[in-house]
């Protein structure tokens, strides 16, 4: 081979070598998706880097329990359980601290007031103070002021009962002292989330409220006025940073176990509210189903947490009997709904007034009252489509 052909042959092959080095830098790039320039690639690193994560779900859980009646034979017992010297009514409610203490969040529904005076029962209620720090003791967090007998002793039961409260250290609505605390809402922290607490009743046992102010009630005639006006309260709490809204209704008649149109009426405009979150009921001093009103939970009535009623007292056996609702929530962002509906059949045991879990291991001794207890709740409330009773 001549020099001429042997340095052309060189030169191809030194070119041919380049162009393969090009394609496989290419090839290689292209199947990193590489392609782009360094600084593009760059600038991509930069977006994913500071892209938001997924924000994380937080879950808790929130119990609201049945009316708190106080009737006679009740103070009797708190008086004896505390010395006779001051009332403790938190035995009654230590068989079922699981479901009070032992959550994120505790509500209770204060059916009597707590005003000036010496005690009162049946039909016109003054409870002494004391038991807003046995309430407080037991675990509860906040309280549902609004009930058929919130206006029992004028504005002073009123002003009383808000006072043992604050004492206490325990939130409360439904029932207010002032005009200016009526229109601020009830909101609570709960790891993190901020829930709104709605509460009203349907009646007042025909005694006029002290002030228009003085407790959130409707006209059980009026339902659509009554969903305006606890929408319009819902709005307000979501407006003051309220991510889900809890609201908390006295109503219905007494003894029965099936709502009423009233309360259907109010249900269905309540859950087809962007604000309103959950419903839960008391008042009827029995058991009601929990049903899913558009979409949402709806607990009609929680019947009794404690109280004297019961065969012994000439009532029927289901006023013994009551369930603590446990709603399961869900926070993710700005999303906050109730997942599911977990529910405590409780039964009361008269003498000791103690709220019992209704199982059989609760009380050997009224292994079958309780049986029986828990079979007449589960029918009557239900379970399926998310919520049930939790044993």
């Amino acid at each position: 081979m001549s020099r001429w052909l042997a340095g052309a042959f060189a030169f191809v092959c030194v070119v041919g070598s380049a162009v393969a080095v090009w394609l496989v830098v290419v090839k290689s790039d292209s199947d990193d998706g590489r392609g782009a320039s360094a600084a593009e690639r760059a600038a991509q690193e930069e977006d994913e880097a500071e892209a938001p994560a997924k924000p994380k779900a937080v879950k808790f859980t929130v119990s609201v329990s049945g009316d708190l009646l106080m009737h006679q034979p009740l103070l009797d017992r708190a008086l004896a359980n505390g010395g006779g010297n001051s009332y403790d009514f938190a035995p009654f409610f230590e068989p079922v601290g699981d479901w009070i203490d032992g959550v994120d969040l505790g509500l209770c529904h204060l059916e009597t007031p707590m005003g000036p005076g010496p005690p009162t029962t049946y039909p016109i209620f003054n409870t002494p103070t004391d038991l807003a720090g046995s309430v407080e003791r037991s675990g509860w967090d906040a309280c549902s002021t609004a009930s058929n007998h919130s206006v029992d002793g004028g504005q002073a039961g009123i002003d009383g009962t808000l006072g043992a409260l604050d004492q206490a250290g325990l939130e409360h609505t439904g029932s207010f002292s002032s005009d200016g605390k009526s229109e601020k809402p009830t909101i609570l922290d709960v790891d993190g989330v901020k829930v709104g607490f709605v509460a009203y009743t349907d009646a007042t046992n025909g005694l006029p409220a002290p002030q228009p102010w003085s407790v959130n009630e409707y006209s059980v005639d009026d339902p659509q006025a009554g969903a305006r006006a606890i929408i319009e309260d819902a709005e307000a709490a979501r407006e003051a940073g309220a991510e889900a809204v809890i609201v908390q209704i006295h109503w219905g008649d007494e003894n029965s176990q099936t709502p009423n149109a009233s309360q259907v009426a109010v249900a269905t405009e309540l859950t087809d509210s962007d604000a309103v979150s959950v419903v839960v009921g008391q008042g009827p001093h029995v058991v009601q189903p929990i049903e899913r009103v558009n979409g949402k939970f709806v607990v009609f009535s929680e019947g009794n947490l404690v109280s004297n009623q019961g065969p012994a007292s000439g009532l029927p056996a289901v006023t013994q009997d009551g369930l603590i609702a446990v709603l399961h929530f869900k926070a993710r962002g700005e999303r906050v709904k109730v997942k599911k509906v977990t529910y405590v059949p409780t039964w009361v045991r008269i003498g000791d007034y103690a709220v019992l879990p209704a199982r059989a291991s609760a009380d050997q001794a009224n292994a079958g009252a309780l049986e029986e207890s828990y079979a007449r709740t589960v029918d009557v409330v239900g379970e399926g489509n998310g919520f049930g009773p939790e044993f």
